[in-house]
């Protein structure tokens, strides 16, 4: 009996012993107070700090970890890594290759085993990637990019990619990711707008919501699930509608239109999800940057809409309040403000924030704001199940890795991206005679901002010469380039020589003198329609213009009489106007992601009927800017010598076959303030081939206490039809669909007339109305 018992007791003794805060079974609140408690002042500074350009210093010359070295540097632990899967640091990948999934994994397991074994408390490591379309990293599959995903008005679809995303990052010992992007994007000429889903409030918070249910689970839980990443909501807020369309410019928007466009989004999301991050954003609202907007970040996101997770920087978010704001004279005055604001954790580098350590000493900050950063930081360990799971298995992660799944999807998702702008009856081509296969990117994969290293792309031309075979001869010709380079990360940014472009489509013409038809791609590269991070790394443009000698080589491509379908590759929407003129068919594919190639070849020769619809307003040239579909009744009275109507509308796209809608039935055609009724539609599809039709909800409010929009998007479905096939679909309105801010700010349904119109685009609507009684 003694020799059973004895065991028994030195178990039970050691439990007794164990910090509370490693017990799995106690509630995360009552670990998280265990541990704080423990934690030294140097301690608690280093998870609220993170390492990212100076990873090199913890590395030995072969970029492999230094045990010795990270002893030495961080002796009170590491509270948090920026990507992992990175060479060392703010490098393009061009220059210094990423890990492979293999080296991923050791290099996070290594810190890991470090963390939880070296250090005094054992407290593992937080690691966070971007994983925007696709995770950013070797060997990852890349989907379209978000303002391509938009295009297909697929919630479904969008949460299905963001699964893929979530499992290839998580499975590297990964638990945070820097995504969605669901600013609202209101100016063209800003070059983010590629990460977007685009311009209305509606459609990006559907979107945003699939994107967080991709990535996190569905469901309201905080705790991660296996397979899963916190997603972190990017960027709180007004950050798509900079002044000048310049990136990080102030954003000259007023409260009413924060909380009727910009607001929407980020609320639906945090309301209808776990979401356990949010990031800020750079650009300041009413002169204050949002990374020490205690109103933005407390008062509403925290108050009003009962945020509980960490906020995080944006990337050095946080010391630009001292070097590009100057509402800071210092790093330490920096780190207080956005503190003071909300902003937990001080990413990539934590170089402001490691500044508290001797501002706590010096009696400038208390340690009780330390611990509340502290304690939203700790939380996504706990939640993520870190303490008990901080390792990642190498041979799991290489097979989960762009795996056969991953790339159907991402085949599927290009498809479902891809929107018919124009069709004379040329499309879908005939896999017949010859085919010249022009433009910039046709042999070129582009992949668009914040791109990963997938291990196989398939470029237009390859995917045009996969599907025709020996079945038609294809020509190809470069006919221009956009921009000498196309590295997304290099500061550099040339447009190609006129000369040499010149040359390249006197070469592109007699190439296609002799053929039957020709498929052109025009657009972007990843320089020229991009992020614009620094002075030195631009990406935003004064003009919709397509750059350099692109025009050019269509017009003389026109001039051979030759049928023309222009693919458009690109970050932002082109003001091509005399293209869509001329042009016999025109397809927007936005960037398109490593299987872009075949699906384009499934559009063009019609093995897939495109279904895409544009998410944003296509406008015909500057002058027109701002451009969106939503306007006050006011806006647009007109232009001398020249139409306001855009050169393609929001939520417009179309088909190879024919649908037709019936006008919108309301269930009931009066309600009360807090009522809720539905509105039908019959779709029918009228051609000879199965498509996919978007059926759209917009709702105005006929009178009001202030001005509204001549229309709002408050629902879409996408439906697919066989030739011949009738589908009814059905849409409820709630009070949520016809609320407002009134004249005294407050969120109300007002009484009165309220017109509903359902239709395929934001133009072509019916329309009933309903009654709202007091």
């Amino acid at each position: 009996m003694a020799s059973t018992f004895a065991p028994m007791e030195s178990v039970r003794a050691a439990q007794d012993q164990r910090p509370l805060y490693k017990d799995a079974s106690a509630p995360v609140e009552a670990r998280i107070d265990d541990l704080i408690g423990r934690m030294s002042l140097d301690e608690k500074i280093a998870q609220i700090t993170t390492v990212w350009e100076s990873k090199t210093q913890i590395f030995d010359d072969h970029l492999e970890l230094d045990p010795a070295r990270l002893a030495a540097r961080y002796p009170n632990g590491l509270g948090h890594f920026t990507r992992p899967s990175d060479a060392k640091g703010a490098v393009s990948p061009r220059v210094a290759r990423g890990r492979d999934p293999r080296q991923t994994v050791a290099l996070v397991n290594a810190l890991q085993k470090w963390a939880m074994t070296q250090t005094r408390l054992g407290i593992p490591i937080l690691f966070h990637e971007e994983g925007l379309h696709g995770y950013a990293a070797v060997g990852a599959t890349s989907f379209p990019q978000s303002i391509a995903l938009a295009s297909s008005w697929d919630p479904h679809l969008v949460q299905q990619v963001n699964s893929v995303i979530a499992r290839e990052i998580r499975v590297r010992g990964v638990p945070m990711v820097l995504s969605p992007v669901i600013d609202i994007a209101r100016d063209p000429r800003w070059g983010r707008i590629e990460e977007t889903y685009g311009e209305d409030p509606y459609l990006v918070g559907e979107m945003g919501v699939a994107a967080v249910e991709g990535l996190q689970g569905e469901g309201r839980s905080h705790d991660l699930r296996p397979g899963k990443v916190f997603a972190t909501l990017k960027h709180l807020t007004g950050h798509g509608q900079p002044e000048s369309g310049t990136n990080v410019g102030p954003a000259p928007i007023s409260e009413r239109e924060l909380r009727e466009n910009f607001f929407p989004p980020f609320e639906q999301v945090v309301k209808r999800t776990g979401i356990n991050a949010v990031m800020a954003s750079y650009n300041e609202i009413d002169g204050v940057p949002s990374h020490m907007n205690r109103w933005l970040l407390d008062d509403v996101l925290r108050g009003e809409w009962g945020f509980r997770g960490a906020v995080v920087s944006d990337y050095s978010g946080v010391d630009q309040l001292m070097n590009i704001h100057h509402v800071a004279g210092s790093l330490d005055e920096a780190a207080r403000r956005a503190l003071d604001a909300g902003v937990d954790a001080d990413l990539p580098e934590g170089l402001s924030y490691a500044t508290f350590g001797d501002q706590v000493r010096a009696g400038k900050v208390s340690e009780a704001q330390i611990d509340k950063a502290v304690r939203r930081m700790l939380e996504l360990k706990f939640r993520a199940g870190l303490f008990e799971h901080p390792y990642a298995d190498a041979a799991q992660a290489v097979a989960l890795t762009n795996d056969a799944e991953a790339r159907a999807l991402a085949r599927t998702a290009a498809q479902r991206s891809i929107t018919l702008l124009k069709n004379d009856g040329m499309l879908p081509l005939k896999v017949e005679g010859s085919i010249a296969v022009i433009g910039p990117s046709a042999a070129v994969a582009r992949l668009g901002g914040y791109y990963g290293q997938p291990p196989h792309v398939v470029s237009i031309l390859d995917g045009i010469k996969a599907r025709v075979g020996d079945r038609a001869r294809i020509v190809f010709a470069q006919g221009v380039k956009i921009t000498e380079d196309d590295d997304w990360w290099a500061d550099k940014v040339d447009k190609a020589d006129p000369a040499e472009n010149r040359r390249l489509i006197a070469q592109a013409v007699e190439a296609a003198r002799n053929v039957d038809r020709i498929v052109l791609t025009l657009g972007d590269t990843e320089q020229s329609s991009r992020e614009g991070w620094a002075a030195n790394h631009l990406g935003d443009r004064p003009s919709l213009d397509l750059v350099g000698e692109q025009q050019e080589l269509f017009d003389a491509l026109k001039t051979l009489g030759k049928p023309i379908t222009v693919v458009l590759i690109n970050g932002r929407p082109a003001s091509t106007v005399k293209v869509s003129e001329e042009a016999n068919a025109l397809l927007e594919g936005w960037y398109l992601g490593e299987q872009g190639g075949h699906a384009v070849a499934d559009i063009l020769f019609g093995d897939v009927n495109p279904g895409g619809k544009l998410p944003v307003t296509v406008p015909r040239s500057v002058g027109q800017l701002p451009a969106f579909y939503n306007v006050k009744p006011s806006a647009g009275r007109g232009y001398l010598f020249d139409t306001n109507a855009p050169l393609y509308p929001f939520g417009f796209g179309l088909s190879y076959t024919n649908f037709t809608l019936s006008p919108p039935r309301l269930a009931q055609s009066s309600i009360g303030p807090g009522g809720t009724t539905s509105v039908t539609v019959d779709v029918r599809n009228d051609g000879a081939r199965e498509g996919d039709e978007v059926v759209q909800l917009y709702i105005h409010d006929k009178v009001s206490s202030v001005t509204r929009p001549i229309k709002e998007l408050k629902g879409f479905e996408r439906v697919s039809l066989k030739p011949g096939e009738v589908r009814t679909v059905r849409f409820t309105i709630t009070p949520e669909s016809l609320q407002m801010w009134n004249d005294k700010m407050h969120r109300v349904v007002e009484p009165g007339e309220f017109e509903i119109m359902t239709g395929n685009s934001s133009v072509a609507l019916q329309s009933t109305t309903l009654t709202v009684t007091p």
